[in-house]
């Protein structure tokens, strides 16, 4: 038996950057597309409408593409690891609603909202400057923790101004707006969601422990401690305080519903989940037993016919009743699969809610079933990019704050949708991205803008360590 020995051969043992490509390049191809199927749908609208291509469709094609463009440039200079499907999926959302609401600007009965288009573009473009200000001025996410409090005093505050005598203005029975001279109407709820987003995350984040403890365990769950029962029950406190003063069920349940899923996944404790449910139902029925502008949305909601031949008899009695409810219903049902076609609907004939509360309806007349199921999916995709990105973040503060914005945006779209679709009694809050309303979009780019960060964070490589002396390969001897 004889043995040879190799030659010496040496191997650098060095460990590469850890982590996932920029995808900056397939974040601008899907950009590309998210451009040009508004552009497409534009152009749709007006040769249905006049029969010929509408004169602007160039400068929307510009605009919208220049927003596109600068959100893109901006990321993949401050943010060049952030998640690639988050800015395309807002920015085609965006869109789209441009779209419809200038499909509604062109309708005769609306004439008091005949501009409307280009001033969502304009809101659109101060969101986008927004985001671009986010990404530029929060290097790192984690210094939001420093304003838990701040951030609480600033959400409260921001809750408070509709109330204020002067400040505050009542439109059609929610008192959710401010009034901003020369600029028209604010509401400040929007951008309270992501103050209370950022005190939530750091609030939980130090007392996650304490609240994760269980006293005893009662069918098949873990009750919490009763002194551990103060955060939930203040924040119940105030979202009833909303509803009571403010009158508008969709803003209580929003700040609600975000502090309870951002509470189970700091303690996984199922039994927080059933107690909010439990606190909601019984603080939406008590209030709703003595308030008559939610008391009019339920009604709605149970009878929205009878709610429709109330208000075309223009009964006295008092009461505001909504026809919006029943017109709503009839624009799904005439859509049927696939719609009616771009520009061919009458969702017009709901009024002034048409190119707001119920622009769903719109796209459920025009668009079809498989219409609404597709804008339903755009939303599915940003809330899940947003978890994915919760689950990939290395600090449990940032993993709070992204589930937390995720779920507030995941609510609100269910809030709107479904109570459009009779799913749930209606609300006074805007689809994200696709309603007009200022306030809205600017706020909801802003979120955005913020989960880039975080997942900027997350997926940002990790420095490669240096080599090492240690790592050559020895000789190997090997038998003949």
């Amino acid at each position: 038996m004889s043995s040879t020995t190799n030659p010496p051969t040496h191997h650098t043992s060095t460990i590469g950057a850890i982590g996932t490509p920029s995808r900056r390049n397939t974040e601008l191809a899907l950009l590309a597309f998210a451009v040009v199927i508004p552009v497409f749908a534009y152009a749709n609208v007006g040769l249905a409408i006049n029969d010929k291509v509408p004169p602007g469709l160039l400068s929307y094609g510009l605009g919208l593409g220049l927003l596109a463009g600068v959100g893109h440039l901006v990321v993949r200079k401050f943010a060049p690891y952030a998640d690639p499907l988050m800015l395309p999926l807002a920015t085609l959302l965006n869109g789209l609603g441009l779209v419809v609401i200038w499909r509604l600007d062109q309708s005769k009965k609306l004439n008091n909202y005949a501009d409307a288009a280009p001033r969502q573009l304009l809101y659109s473009a101060m969101g986008v400057a927004l985001l671009v200000a986010v990404l530029i001025f929060l290097k790192d996410h984690r210094v939001l923790q420093r304003y838990t409090y701040i951030s609480m005093a600033g959400a409260l505050f921001l809750l408070v101004l509709p109330l204020v005598p002067g400040l505050g203005a009542n439109i059609y029975g929610a008192k959710i707006w401010i009034k901003i001279p020369g600029l028209g109407t604010l509401q400040p709820g929007e951008f309270a969601k992501i103050a209370l987003a950022v005190f939530f995350a750091g609030y939980l984040m130090v007392k996650r422990d304490a609240l994760a403890l269980a006293s005893r365990r009662f069918m098949g769950l873990y009750l919490p401690r009763g002194r551990d029962l103060g955060p939930i029950l203040v924040v119940w406190v105030i979202s009833i305080l909303i509803l009571i003063f403010e009158t508008d069920l969709g803003t209580s349940l929003l700040f609600f519903g975000m502090f309870i899923i951002m509470l189970y996944v700091a303690t996984e404790r199922t039994s927080w989940i059933v107690f909010g449910l439990l606190m909601s139902a019984v603080g939406a029925v008590g209030v709703a037993s003595f308030e008559p502008h939610i008391q009019t949305r339920v009604q709605a909601w149970l009878d929205p016919m009878r709610e429709y031949q109330l208000s075309r008899a223009g009964t006295n009695d008092g009461i505001l009743h909504s026809e919006q409810a029943m017109q709503a219903l009839w624009a799904f049902g005439s859509g049927g699969t696939l719609g009616t076609g771009l520009g061919q609907g009458n969702s017009d004939l709901i009024g002034f809610a048409a190119n707001s509360d119920f622009i769903l309806a719109t796209f459920g007349e025009e668009l079809g079933l498989a219409g609404v199921m597709a804008i339903l999916l755009l939303y599915g995709l940003i809330v899940e990019r947003g978890v994915r990105t919760a689950l990939a973040a290395r600090d449990p503060f940032g993993k709070l704050l992204a589930i937390g914005l995720s779920g507030a945006f995941a609510l609100q779209v269910f809030v709107v949708a479904g109570g459009v679709m009779g799913l749930i009694p209606l609300t006074g809050m805007t689809l994200p991205f696709v309603a007009y309303g200022g306030s809205s979009v600017i706020a909801n780019w802003a979120l955005i803008g913020i989960l880039l960060r975080i997942s900027d964070t997350a997926r940002r490589p990790a420095p490669a360590p240096a080599p090492s002396p240690d790592a050559e390969m020895t000789q190997v001897v090997r038998p003949s």
